[in-house]
């Protein structure tokens, strides 16, 4: 599994175990809902200051995003 693989499903998860939607997700990182069903469906690979802004949403260190 690929590391991109692997931050997506962990995404994925997270977001859906704290009901987050997608909408709600993005407005809690302050990026665009397009950028992270993008992410989400593997078509664009955030920054790492990205992925900290997704995990500081998720209230999760970023790290395990990427675990």
């Amino acid at each position: 599994m690929t590391l991109q693989t692997k931050f997506i499903k962990n995404l994925v998860a997270f977001r859906k175990q704290d009901k987050i939607s997608q909408e709600k997700l993005a407005e809690l990182s302050g990026l665009h809902q397009t950028y992270i069903s993008d992410i989400e469906r593997g078509v664009r690979n955030p920054s790492l200051k990205t992925i900290e802004k997704i995990a500081k949403a998720l209230d999760v260190e970023a790290y395990k995003l990427l675990k």
